[in-house]
């Protein structure tokens, strides 16, 4: 099989806990005046929230094989999401911990499973903390020392917190 060439960004992260500051990067990749260059592995394919979560891991490995770059936006909650863990799934029988629709059981959450796959593809990895500090314990364990870890935010001489955009831009644009 011919693998397509790499030319695409995979963003992920708590779209829920860290929606702002992943919200903070596609303004900054939609504006003229910012210039984040990046092309969003997102826009190929969509599954649907109501998707079996294998589907949903399928759609996301498709995405992943076309990116060059893996940018994962840790913060609080990060580590501990259980969302996409095959125990969720409505097809997911618990008694005897099989899948009725006859897939594999795969208990990792959506996060872990997009970074595990980041690792396996051997593709440029960036983490952004939604914070001041890099705090690696918050960072799923495959790619915790790995990569480049940026804080996404600094303070600045005047006690104010600010985005850290320039190093951001460096290391998904490098």
């Amino acid at each position: 099989m011919i693998m397509a060439y790499r030319t695409k960004t995979y963003i992920a992260g708590d779209w829920t806990g860290d929606k702002k500051a992943i919200d903070k990067l596609y303004e900054w990749n939609d504006s003229d005046y910012w210039n984040l260059s990046f092309v969003d592995a997102h826009e190929l394919t969509q599954a649907r929230d109501s998707s079996l979560n294998c589907t949903i891991k399928r759609s996301l490995k498709e995405r992943m094989d076309s990116s060059k770059t893996f940018v994962l936006v840790v913060g609080n909650q990060t580590n501990t999401i259980t969302a996409g863990g095959c125990q969720f799934c409505g097809s997911y029988n618990s008694w005897s911990s099989y899948c009725t629709k006859g897939y594999s059981i795969d208990y990792r959450s959506y996060i872990k499973y997009e970074c595990d796959k980041a690792v396996e593809a051997n593709i440029k990895l960036v983490i952004l903390y939604n914070s001041t500090k890099i705090e690696k314990s918050k960072c799923p364990e495959s790619i915790r020392n790995l990569g480049t870890h940026i804080n996404m935010m600094y303070v600045g001489t005047d006690g104010k917190t600010y985005w850290n955009y320039t190093k951001i831009k460096d290391a998904i644009n490098s």
